[in-house]
């Protein structure tokens, strides 16, 4: 799932479908690391963060259940300041006529160049300059 309004490659173009706080579903026929390297020869970084997140929803409608999981993970993503998730795992369980989805995910940021632009507006690409700032410790 990929934040509506993120630069994107032009090859590279979400669904048209739309979930929670306005992302968009993307199918392709690469897989991950493959989708990487695509995105490395046209000069953009598809970043990985390190931990599966996870989030569950209940409801009496699995879709409804569904999009609240959702919801719960894209909330996730936007406080890293990342623009995009890799969904692992869905699964679902009805008790009592009430239906759990618990979704897994990595939290991953597609932006132009390899510095982490993660910004409050994740679809923005970090500044040219960005690597060419110093770094100052403080005491």
């Amino acid at each position: 799932m990929v934040q509506k309004g993120t630069l994107l490659p032009p090859a590279f173009r979400p669904g048209s479908e739309s979930y929670p706080n306005a992302w968009v579903p993307v199918k392709s026929a690469l897989d991950p690391h493959d989708l990487e390297k695509e995105f490395a020869a046209l000069g953009w970084t598809f970043l990985y963060m390190a931990g599966k997140v996870k989030a569950t929803g209940f409801g009496f409608d699995r879709r409804k259940a569904m999009d609240k999981a959702l919801a719960r993970l894209i909330a996730g993503a936007m406080r890293q300041k990342c623009n995009c998730l890799e969904i692992d795992e869905v699964a679902t369980r009805t008790f009592l006529g009430v239906s759990g989805v618990s979704v897994s995910a990595h939290t991953r940021h597609i932006q132009k160049g390899v510095i982490f632009s993660g910004s409050d507006t994740p679809h923005q690409p970090a500044p040219p300059d960005a690597a060419a700032r110093p770094v100052v410790a403080l005491p």
